[in-house]
């Protein structure tokens, strides 16, 4: 299966800084990729990198290949004119806050308009009347009287609604969606979610879910990626990472994290959390969770380790790969 989206050693640079280092993976086709982590691990960083929407002083290197009908294409490496024609038509994004990425003194039929005026050739009217089948699509109500609106008239979850409307309107192939669910309840979230999966299934696009919620993870994703300290340290499918993970950082976050499913091996372990604070982006020498790893070795401090296949088709960036998910340290791994 040829993938739609491939990113290779995609690393960004602010100076000295490097809050994203080699990440690498893959989005096949109708899949729902999942990119965990706490706050400033790189995973809003990854995403902006892939649409090509970094500042001028952020210096990108690797590559990001996007299956298009004329064949891969690097965004990295295409002219800023060429990228702006990929962004919407092959891949698109659904931002974290829509009230401060809508613009408020224009109407939501407006905004969503202008995504096919700039993609597609279409009159006026054809236009509107896409505008009202987006609308619809995404299950925003009484359409037709909603459409002048403007943002701030909308409640939290359909102004996201209206942000997935404009990120769907020219069915692109890949759709990223940044912490499209976190300042919103959970009943909305929950909608919002099973919009993406049905829109995931109904219009053929991968979905790349970029999110802190365990749980979203669980039940939702396909694959999941890890990151911390803007690295790729663990790739698994969520029953693979929830019943044995297998890098010490996935073992704390689910000890963090509120859980009730059997067959768990920290199932019955106290909530913990990750002793000390995500490291530093300036490179620091070995492996950036050593800090905070109760398994550190000496060797931890002096080597980084590389993301290995490990037990299959999984990748973990560790020294000693599931030393923390052996029963006789469970309950003590994070006490």
């Amino acid at each position: 299966m040829t993938a739609v989206l491939s990113v290779e050693d995609l690393s960004v640079h602010f100076g000295p800084a490097r809050p994203v280092d080699r990440v690498s993976f893959h989005v096949n086709p109708r899949e729902t990729l999942a990119i965990v982590g706490e706050s400033g691990s790189g995973k809003s960083l990854t995403a902006l990198s892939m649409m090509g929407l970094l500042p001028r002083n952020a210096k990108v290197s690797g590559r990001v290949l996007i299956q298009t009908p004329q064949g891969p294409a690097d965004m990295l490496g295409l002219p800023e004119k060429r990228r702006r024609l990929l962004r919407g038509k092959q891949i698109a994004m659904v931002f974290q806050e829509p009230m401060t990425s809508l613009n408020p003194v224009h109407s939501i039929g407006h905004q969503i308009e202008e995504v096919l005026i700039a993609h597609e050739n279409l009159d006026r009217a054809a236009r509107r009347t896409r505008v009202l089948e987006l609308m619809n699509l995404v299950r925003i109500p009484d359409a037709a009287r909603r459409i002048d609106d403007y943002p701030h008239q909308l409640s939290g979850g359909m102004r996201q609604r209206v942000m997935i409307a404009m990120a769907v309107a020219c069915r692109p192939r890949i759709l990223i969606a940044d912490e499209a669910t976190t300042a919103l309840d959970v009943t909305i979230q929950a909608q919002i979610l099973q919009l993406l999966d049905n829109l995931r299934r109904e219009l053929d696009v991968a979905v790349v879910l970029i999110t802190h919620d365990l749980g979203v993870v669980s039940q939702w994703a396909d694959r999941v990626v890890v990151m911390y300290a803007g690295l790729h340290v663990e790739q698994a499918t969520p029953a693979q990472l929830f019943g044995d993970p297998l890098h010490p950082y996935s073992y704390g976050l689910l000890r963090a994290s509120p859980r009730s499913d059997a067959g768990l091996t920290y199932r019955d372990a106290p909530l913990a959390e990750i002793p000390g604070s995500i490291a530093s982006a300036r490179g620091e020498v070995g492996c950036p969770f050593r800090p905070r790893c109760p398994a550190a070795r000496e060797v931890c401090g002096t080597v980084q380790p590389p993301p290995i296949q490990h037990r299959g088709d999984r990748l973990v960036a560790c020294h000693f790969p599931g030393i923390l998910t052996q029963e006789e340290r469970h309950v003590a791994a994070y006490a």
